[in-house]
C-alpha cells in the first residue's frame, strides 16, 4: 500500500524516479526496491525519508485485527 501511495503521490506531482531519488538523496536502485510492491524489507526511515521527501508524514498505527 504504500508503494501504491508514494507512485500516486509522485504522479499527481509530476515527479519524475530520478527527482524522486534526489530529494530523497538515494539512488534510483534504492527508490526502485521502495516501490516495489513485494518488498518486504524497506525500513522505517526510507518510508519516513519518501513521505517527507513528498512533504507529507509517516503514520504508522497498530490496529486490532479482526
Amino acid at each position: 500500500m504504500l508503494a501504491w501511495e508514494i507512485q500516486k503521490t509522485m504522479k499527481d506531482g509530476n515527479i519524475t524516479k530520478t527527482a524522486m531519488a534526489r530529494r530523497m538523496k538515494t539512488s534510483r536502485a534504492a527508490l526502485d526496491r521502495l516501490l516495489a510492491p513485494g518488498n518486504t524489507s524497506v525500513t522505517l526511515n526510507t518510508m519516513d525519508r519518501a513521505a517527507r521527501s513528498l512533504g507529507k508524514s509517516l503514520k504508522i498505527e497498530l490496529a486490532d485485527v479482526g
